[in-house]
């Protein structure tokens, strides 16, 4: 044991006693001093030499903004990016299905371009992913399956729905076919019968689309706008994602503002739907006689884009009530015009949910509310106008997360919210590898279904 470990032992005079404070005596010269000052600077060189060779600093990753960015934000650690594996499935199920939807509708097929639909989220992330040079996305493309995280299937399905012309006699191309020819491929694949297909990742953005093959595809993660025609079986908000649809209408290039707003509220589209979509009638029915309400029946067409685009843009507020599912296009047409929603849909789910509040962009109000004579102009009239203000500055905020084409915009916030499944992936994952598969007298549901709850009016 040193000098430095030792207890110093006290002599019975050098204690502390409050007598001797009248007694000063003559102070000693310590022969610890020098000794105590050679082990201080033995040990410093000790701690440098240790530092400097064991651990050299690498000051070339560590620059002045990286510093900065630890003082002002201490969060969690930045994580690689997800790695994805693309399918390259042949040419039948991508610019194939292209080709047959030009070739259905008499058009060339030199320039083998999307047709523009509010379903246009499967090009869009299938672009991304071929496009050589891509930053600041969430997930990185990899060319070797035993490197990937997850793995994306670019079937055209949304399109491959709508390939042969409405009112038409079918010709040679067969949806049904080609999501049977799907499969068959699939099962040829090591990786998608390696973990039952939890990692792996289908767009079905139309509510129809891959229905014939939807619980052979189920376990993956599924793109849909949302699950109304669904089972709480096939789909969830844990397992899955929400995708908004493209929006139609040009944006709103302006401010913020009420002046070039003249019109109270406004709607076009389709009257007449199926399902929860029975409530438009009601709501033409009611609405039709407001003296500052803009309702219109309209179908797909340019001309109805066209005065839909001046209907948005001249309204304070756009009325989204469901259509033959709890979602439509109108609602991000009516986002990106700056037009508040005015959302009448009981079972809407809503993309990116966890980075953004749809009550501080949106007006909810329920069904039974809104077929009220006279309750919803009335309490649309009753709104301030620093509270539009409010409102249209909050939508312009979020706008970018329904712009496809925005390089920091929707195509990325689907890629992160895809990231996000995988601790998920991993759990069913390992989880199947040990379980049995059982019959349930009952269906055994832990998700967060979406038939299970309803939207009450919010203000």
């Amino acid at each position: 044991m040193n000098d430095l470990s030792k207890p110093r032992k006290l002599h019975k005079s050098s204690s502390f006693h409050f007598k001797s404070l009248g007694s000063p005596r003559m102070p000693r010269k310590s022969l610890l001093k020098p000794s105590l000052a050679t082990a201080i600077v033995i040990l410093a060189l000790y701690l440098l030499f240790s530092f400097f060779f064991s651990n050299p600093p690498n000051l070339s990753s560590h620059t002045t903004s990286d510093v900065s960015k630890l003082a002002v934000k201490s969060g969690p650690p930045i994580q690689s990016p997800t790695k994805i594996f693309l399918y390259n499935l042949p040419r039948k199920f991508t610019y194939g299905v292209i080709e047959s939807y030009l070739t259905a509708r008499n058009s060339p097929t030199t320039d083998l371009k999307y047709p523009g639909n509010q379903h246009s989220a499967e090009w869009y992330l299938f672009s991304d992913l071929i496009t050589p040079e891509r930053v600041n996305s969430p997930v990185v493309r990899v060319f070797y399956p035993e490197d990937a995280d997850l793995f994306y299937v670019p079937f055209f399905s949304s399109l491959s729905l709508v390939v042969n012309p409405p009112g038409k006699a079918p010709g040679a191309y067969s949806d049904e076919r080609m999501q049977e020819e799907l499969m068959e491929w699939l099962d040829e694949q090591v990786y998608w019968k390696r973990n039952f297909g939890w990692d792996h990742v289908f767009i079905c953005q139309d509510p129809n689309a891959l229905y014939k093959v939807i619980d052979r595809v189920k376990n993956g993660v599924l793109l849909v706008s949302d699950f109304g025609r669904l089972n709480r079986d096939q789909a969830s908000l844990v397992k899955d994602v929400i995708l908004p649809y493209s929006h139609r209408i040009n944006p709103f290039k302006g401010e913020v503002g009420v002046d070039g707003r003249k019109s109270l509220l406004f709607f076009m589209g389709n009257r007449y739907r199926k399902e929860g979509g029975k409530v438009r009638d009601t709501l033409f029915q009611i609405l039709e006689k407001e003296p500052d309400v803009i309702i219109k029946h309209g179908t797909q067409s340019r001309e109805s884009r066209r005065m839909a685009t001046q209907g948005m843009h001249s309204s304070k507020f756009c009325l989204h009530p469901a259509g033959d599912t709890p979602s439509a296009c109108r609602l991000f047409d009516a986002i990106v015009s700056l037009c508040i929603p005015v959302i009448v849909s009981d079972y809407i789910e809503l993309p990116f949910e966890d980075v953004i509040d749809y009550t501080k962009i949106s007006i909810f109000v329920d069904t039974a509310s809104a077929v009220q004579p006279g309750y919803l102009a009335s309490m649309l009239r009753t709104i301030r106008t620093e509270r539009i203000l409010e409102y249209q500055k909050e939508l312009k905020e979020v706008k970018r997360y329904f712009e496809y084409e925005d390089k920091n915009g929707t195509v990325n916030e689907i890629w992160r919210q895809v990231t996000s499944k995988l601790p998920l992936i991993r759990l069913m994952i390992n989880r199947d590898k040990r379980l049995v598969q059982r019959e349930l007298p009952n269906l055994d549901c832990s998700c967060l279904c979406s038939s299970q709850n309803s939207s009450r009016s919010i203000l």
